[in-house]
């Protein structure tokens, strides 16, 4: 038998009348007994009538290293509904220089009760920083998840982009265009990602060219000024062809490309990765390997919702398939 008016009542510790001015949300309540009220409803479980039930989802923590690369942003704004749909609401902590670190938004996100919090590109993609903080998290019953990154031995699923297979798109599409000579910028040596990259384009460079093929890597941020410094270098020696770790280090070399003199794509060809909306709107507009966020964050949503519900994902590493997006920064090899 459900709860009665009188149960309620005696329960919140108001009169009979108070409660049903809450249920049909008249005025003339103060908030402290309204409050109440509501909570006798949860407590003795009552269904709160739908204009009464709560306009926010449980919080979920999700922490960015940062909003100055597109991507990141864009991770936050295709998982936020996709949380939303399924009773959740983000929280959201990007790591700003001069701003909190990765330890200081997981406390927060914990103090604020957080049902659990996924890391983008997070400290997790370090191969060298150990994983000791996440394994304490789990052991506290905490769910996380992990984006982009894989680490063996963290209780809690990942889910990826496969970075090498994008490189090789990369490194094929430049090949059958002629080039001969082709360079690497994947992002920092101890980042699993770009480490990943290098295998795929070491791989990729042996395959199409032979084994004596030059493999030609400068590793370095993922900013436009780590794109302009690796610009330099690859262009110092020889390459024609370079294949980035993220649009922004693509833009880089472009601007580098622009200060040496040199024409985009008739002189270099230059090819991205991500497809964030730098790549869209560059100049020349880039050619690119697309990361595809909408998909990647539907399945993000529900395995990790999952997750924090109890019904758990398998501990594997969700891998998803990179497309090659085509634009005017890549061309014929140079005569």
């Amino acid at each position: 038998m459900g709860a009665t008016l009188a149960d309620i009542a005696a329960h919140a510790g108001v009169s009979e009348a108070t409660v049903s001015r809450v249920l049909n949300d008249r005025p003339g309540v103060v908030p402290a007994k309204r409050q109440a009220v509501l909570t006798a409803l949860d407590v003795l479980g009552y269904e709160r009538p739908p204009r009464l039930r709560r306009r926010t989802g449980r919080p979920v923590g999700l922490v960015l290293p940062e909003f100055t690369n597109p991507i990141f942003p864009a991770f936050a704004q295709a998982l936020g509904p996709n949380f939303a749909r399924r009773g959740f609401t983000p929280l959201v902590g990007s790591q700003a220089e001069g701003g909190l670190h990765e330890d200081e938004y997981v406390e927060m996100f914990v103090e604020a009760g957080a049902a659990g919090i996924l890391f983008v590109s997070g400290r997790h993609a370090d191969a060298t920083a150990p994983t000791t903080r996440y394994e304490e998290l789990r052991e506290l019953g905490l769910p996380l998840g992990f984006v982009n990154g894989y680490r063996a031995g963290i209780d809690a699923p990942f889910f990826s982009i496969d970075d090498r297979t994008g490189t090789q798109l990369a490194v094929r599409h430049l090949v059958a265009m002629g080039h001969v000579r082709l360079g690497l910028s994947p992002g920092p040596e101890t980042s699993v990602p770009a480490r990943r990259r290098v295998e795929g384009f070491r791989e990729a460079v042996v395959e199409a060219l032979g084994d004596d093929a030059d493999v030609v890597v400068v590793h370095g941020p993922l900013s436009d000024d780590g794109g302009g410094h690796a610009g330099r270098a690859l262009l110092e020696a020889g390459c024609t062809g370079i294949v980035c770790g993220s649009d922004l280090v693509a833009v880089g070399v472009l601007a580098e490309a622009r200060r040496q003199g040199l024409a985009v794509p008739a002189d270099l060809s230059v090819v991205g990765f991500d497809d964030s909306v730098v790549a869209r709107h560059s100049w020349p507009p880039l050619t690119t390997v697309r990361q595809p966020v909408s998909t990647m964050s539907i399945a993000i949503a529900d395995a990790f919702v999952g997750e924090m519900n109890s019904v758990h994902a398998q501990r594997t590493e969700y891998v998803f398939q990179p497309e090659l997006v085509v634009r005017e920064s890549s061309g014929p090899a140079p005569r």
